[in-house]
């Protein structure tokens, strides 16, 4: 027989094998994308732009294909380098952006820092959006590997350069520091843009000599080397130290420069674009081709998903109904189990209930049984000694010292055995029911410095069973002695009332003594509260109990009439 495991794993197979036979035999393996982008950065690197967009292309669209983020994030940055270097800084920001959206997908960090640091350099060069040019100057230093120190002393000197361009030297300087500290970290590329940045600071500052001094060297080093574009900016930067000290003549010169290699900048750029002059597709197109192979890709995806759909629906349409019967059968299972556990429970309490009640029962019958046994067998055996010793004494004029302790003797003990005797069953509730039992008992228990006040709304005459007055009788009679022994009242009162229907009868006993904290375990279980809850619970009824710190305390007691 077939389980229904063996069913889901062929269809897993079936919608594996499927989406395998869709895809295109012509695609380039990674290894191979690999190499083509490789390609493309070497053309770039000898300036062959036509060679590198092209292979960036064709990379790009095998990348796309087999869905590798990392590929197509490096393809696009590849691609946008291209532009980047050929003045074209608005297609090279579209081709950062997606660069950086599909490279953030991944874990390369290397090129999370240069994605970063190209988009500052076009924000915060070419746009003009500082802030947002620094915010992607530091994610670049974030990425860097703290053990590549030439690689962050480059990336903080853009954060230097960033931050003194919007004036916020204070956080500028130091980054300053760390680079005039560790400028072996440096080499001759970074010395110019070092120098005018030092510059800026020694102007910003007022030391005009030290700015003077790092201004020259820094358009020493700048002449000696190719990096016309750090050149330019230090003589930008020199011409507005100097005019603002006054030597407009030697400012004139330097911003005359600085026009000069801007120019240059910008006709190499212009010579660059000419080597382009072949390529079948110009440099708009190529944009749009680009996207075109995104959009076709997604619009293969599309096709492929609706094909496969249908193989999908049947294995979704399976796996719900093996959900929804696990499930179902889950929760059958749970409440069977959970039936049987209540079942059990409720048989527990049960005879739990029954031994209470049992321990109860029992208690009463053996302290009726004592009682009625003290009262006519011991009692009226005392009685009758008694009398006879009476009838003794009153028939002997002489009678030794020993017969007449002997009388007191025998009267002491008859006293206290008829005490106990209604102690155990007191004569009032025997004979005139609760009500008055509890009038008695709370006169009986009132002295001089402890006063019980009773309360009854019922008639005198209304009787209940014998069972239910015993039980309510000594409950009340121990929680009147918890009072008198732990409370340190001065008063008390009790009060007994029916609800207007005559089903529950409700039982109030207040203090105004010392109180207690009712969390205190140990409190409670040493007034017996607990036992006493038991008891209220086997007549089903509720016990609550309100007390607080030298705020008193007040029980509330409900028992059901009908029971």
């Amino acid at each position: 027989m077939l389980r229904p495991h063996f069913f889901l794993l062929f269809f897993v197979i079936l919608i594996y094998v499927s989406d395998k036979s869709y895809s295109q035999n012509n695609t380039l393996s990674e290894n191979q994308i690999e190499k083509l982008l490789n390609d493309a950065k070497e053309s770039y690197e000898i300036n062959d732009y036509e060679k590198s967009l092209t292979q960036s292309r064709t990379a790009l669209k095998h990348a796309i294909t087999i869905n590798n983020p990392n590929l197509i994030g490096r393809c696009y940055n590849t691609i946008g380098v291209n532009f980047d270097d050929l003045l074209m800084l608005d297609k090279a920001l579209d081709f950062y952006l997606k660069a950086l959206f599909y490279i953030n997908k991944t874990d390369n960090n290397i090129y999370k820092g240069r994605i970063n640091n190209n988009l500052a350099n076009i924000y915060f060069f070419e746009k003009k959006q500082y802030r947002k040019g620094i915010r992607h100057y530091e994610k670049a230093l974030e990425y860097c590997n703290s053990s590549d120190n030439t690689l962050i002393y480059l990336r903080k000197l853009n954060i230097t350069w960033a931050y003194f361009e919007i004036n916020n030297f204070n956080k500028g300087v130091q980054y300053l520091k760390y680079l005039n500290q560790f400028r072996r970290y440096g080499d001759e590329s970074t010395e110019v843009a070092l120098n005018m940045l030092n510059g800026v600071y020694s102007d910003y500052i007022n030391d005009t000599v030290k700015a003077n001094f790092h201004f020259l060297k820094a358009v020493r080093l700048g002449n000696n080397s190719n990096k016309k574009f750090d050149l330019s900016i230090t003589h930008q930067k020199y011409a507005d130290f100097l005019f603002k000290n006054k030597n407009y003549k030697k400012a004139y010169e330097n911003i005359l420069e600085f026009n000069r290699l801007t120019n240059e900048i910008a006709d190499l750029a212009k010579q660059k674009k000419t080597k382009l002059a072949g390529v079948n597709l110009e440099l708009d197109e190529f944009k749009r081709e680009v996207d075109k192979i995104e959009t076709a890709y997604k619009n293969k995806q599309k096709l492929l998903q609706e094909e496969q759909s249908r193989h999908k629906k049947i294995f979704s349409i399976i796996v719900v109904l093996f959900l929804i019967i696990t499930v179902l059968f889950y929760f059958f299972y749970q409440y069977t189990k959970l039936k049987q556990k209540n079942k059990i429970k409720n048989i527990q309490n049960k005879i739990h209930q029954n031994i209470i009640n049992a321990s109860i029962d029992g208690q009463e019958s053996e302290r009726k049984k004592i009682a009625l046994f003290l009262h006519d067998t011991i009692s009226a055996s005392l009685s009758s000694a008694g009398m006879h010793l009476n009838v003794f004494l009153a028939q002997n004029n002489t009678v030794p010292d020993e017969i007449i302790k002997t009388k007191f003797i025998l009267d002491e003990t008859h006293d206290k055995v008829r005490d106990l005797s209604h102690d155990l069953l007191p004569t009032l509730l025997v004979r005139f029911g609760l009500l008055y039992a509890l009038d008695d008992l709370c006169e009986k228990y009132s002295n001089s410095t402890l006063h019980f006040e009773y309360q009854n709304t019922i008639s005198t005459k209304k009787r209940y069973s014998e069972k239910f007055e015993t039980r309510l009788y000594f409950i009340i009679s121990e929680l009147l002695n918890n009072i008198i022994k732990h409370s340190e009242a001065t008063r008390a009162e009790v009060s007994l009332s029916e609800t207007e229907n005559h089903k529950e009868l409700i039982i109030e006993i207040t203090d105004n003594g010392k109180g207690f904290d009712i969390n205190d375990f140990n409190f409670v279980e040493g007034f017996g509260l607990n036992q006493i809850k038991a008891r209220i619970n086997n007549l089903n009824g509720q016990f609550d109990v309100k007390s607080r710190i030298n705020e008193g305390t007040s029980i509330k007691i409900t028992i059901p009439l009908s029971n």
